[in-house]
Formats: C-alpha cells, structure tokens, sequence
C-alpha cells in the first residue's frame, strides 16, 4: 500500500479552479513536511508547495509560478493535505505528486522521502 494517495485531479479550463487532496494511508502527516510537486512531459520534477510541520514552524512555501494562485493547508484531524489551485493556467498542466519528507529550507522534490503515485490535472480550453 502507499503510503500517500493523492485525488482531485481532473481537466479544468484555464481560469478554472481544482481541490488536490493527498492523504496519508501509512504515515501520520501532523509528523512531518508534506509538499506538492508536479511533473509535466519532459520536464524535471519541481516543487509547487511545501508546509511544514509545527516542530519546525509550520513554514508554508511555494514557488513563484503559483504563489498568489495555490493554497496549501493541512489537516490533522483527516490525515490529509489539499492544495486549492485557482486561476489555472494551460502551464499548470502536469501529474501532481503529494510527497512527506524533510523539507524544511527548501520545496525540493529530492527531499521526498514517502510519494504517492500522482495525479493528472490538465488544463486547457
């Protein structure tokens, strides 16, 4: 079994709005850093948004390309993590993968250490 599964992935047009959920099946969340990453065709992997847990602050981060637009939130009681995208962009299209690891300094796919196995979100008119 994962330990991380993702839902909520799905096509939208550009301006739509879509709800990522990723909830933890073998691993308690509240324990660690969550973050969400995506990875579309030919392209590298890269980190989108990273909360953190509150031992280390509860830092929230994104990158520059959704920050205004994404939402990450956590919630304990659920074991669960969304991410709420709104304004989407035709360059948001991707495979979102939720990850649990020690991102602390920096939103980094290479600090994953627990992955689900992604969901699709296309946009497109």
């Amino acid at each position: 079994q994962d330990p991380l599964v993702e839902s909520g992935g799905g096509s939208v047009q550009p301006g739509g709005s879509l709800r990522l959920s990723c909830e933890g099946t073998g691993i308690i969340l509240d324990y660690y850093a969550v973050g969400w990453f995506r990875q579309a065709p030919g392209k590298e992997r890269e980190g989108v948004a990273c909360i953190n847990n509150i031992d280390n602050g509860g830092r929230i981060m994104y990158s520059d390309s959704v920050k205004g637009r994404f939402t990450i939130s956590k919630n304990k009681a659920h074991n669960t993590v969304a991410l709420q995208m709104d304004d989407l962009k035709a360059e948001d299209t991707a495979v979102y993968y939720c990850a649990a690891g020690p991102f602390y300094g920096e939103c980094a796919p290479a600090a994953g250490d627990y992955w689900g196995q992604g969901t699709q979100v296309t946009v497109s008119s």
